[in-house]
């Protein structure tokens, strides 16, 4: 017998059902959710447990990354013992968001959201919580919104600074309508130009959870409504009103032209890793790997270690290729993506 029952389930969410403004309506409703985080890194781990221990009755993760040491300083659901394990974040996070709510159906997804996959990763999920950390990514998830009417909650941070926005098709501004083109290379600050604090994570991950819960239990007249800023080095906190922020030229919601979401490729693509030292790689097209039989055969390559979700390869040169079951790898050790391509052509023949 599942350990989940109605009274039981009064009690966890006792604190939560006596906000007026929640209620058990408002506690039913959540319980019936479908979310979909796309990213564990940092602002994951925070909306992860937010939404399960709030009781979201469903939750999926999606990630394309593994842990590594560098990420314990604020990626919250993450241990020592995952990464000297090279866990997926999917996986790592499913474990202990399990440990954390029994009753919350949590399905991850270790995998890139691209668009060849963007349609099957995010059906079916009422709200899509931004954990990622690039252009790109976001103009795909805003290109989804867009056609599908299917709000989500931008969140970004670096250094002690972050902004979070929710986008509601056809009630407010898109992203595109703030962001129509993609930032030059190095126009930026990243991670890895300006570094991070945890707590300002904890924050902005905080706010986009809080604009989930309203949203998701029938409070939309609580949402923020605003690109929300915080600067926490300066106790600057700003809200931007983005009531006439909708650009009547916009790509994606006035032209509907929605570049991110239909560009197909059959090409490898590859994307550095900022901060990392290390190349990302995805197929053109979907594969369902044998890792067992690829270990022996890569092991004239380097010293191979491997787990259920993934291999790695330890080459000559302090090179590291990691090859995951769908097809993608992480060369570490370089940025170079000419290099990181060929390596990848050389081992897996393609």
């Amino acid at each position: 017998m599942h350990p989940h029952t109605e009274s039981n389930a009064e009690d966890r969410y006792s604190r939560q059902i006596r906000f007026a403004r929640i209620g058990r309506q408002g506690q039913a409703m959540l319980q019936d959710s479908r979310v979909a985080i796309v990213g564990m890194g940092a602002l994951g781990s925070v909306l992860g447990q937010h939404l399960v221990r709030a009781g979201i009755g469903c939750v999926r993760l999606i990630d394309r990354d593994v842990i590594e040491w560098s990420n314990l300083q604020r990626q919250m659901l993450y241990t020592e013992q995952d990464a000297m394990e090279l866990l997926p974040k999917a996986e790592a996070a499913a474990r202990r968001l399990r440990a954390i709510n029994s009753t919350v159906k949590i399905e991850p997804y270790t995998a890139d959201l691209t668009p060849a996959n963007a349609e099957e990763l995010l059906d079916g999920a009422q709200l899509i919580l931004d954990g990622s950390d690039n252009f790109t990514v976001r103009s795909l998830i805003n290109d989804y919104s867009v056609k599908h009417g299917v709000p989500w909650v931008y969140g970004g941070a670096v250094g002690a600074s972050g902004m979070t926005m929710t986008f509601r098709p056809g009630v407010t501004a898109c992203y595109r309508c703030l962001f129509p083109d993609s930032p030059a290379p190095g126009t930026t600050d990243t991670c890895e130009t300006a570094g991070v604090i945890s707590p300002i994570i904890d924050i902005i991950a905080s706010i986009q959870a809080a604009e989930a819960i309203k949203l998701l239990s029938g409070n939309e007249a609580a949402l923020h409504g605003t690109l929300f800023q915080v600067d926490l080095w300066n106790h600057s906190w700003l809200p931007i009103d983005m009531s006439h922020a909708k650009r009547a030229d916009c790509p994606a919601c006035v032209r509907r032209q929605l570049h991110y979401l239909e560009q197909h490729t059959a090409e490898t693509v590859a994307v550095a890793l900022c901060g990392r030292e290390s190349v990302h790689l995805t197929p053109g097209t979907q594969a369902e790997l044998d890792l067992s039989l690829l270990s022996g055969k890569l092991s004239a390559a380097g010293s191979v270690t491997a787990n259920a979700f993934l291999l790695k390869v330890a080459m000559p040169g302090e090179m590291t290729f990691v090859l995951f079951r769908d097809g993608r790898a992480i060369v570490q050790g370089t940025e170079d993506l000419a290099k990181a391509r060929s390596i990848y052509a050389e081992l897996l023949g393609v």
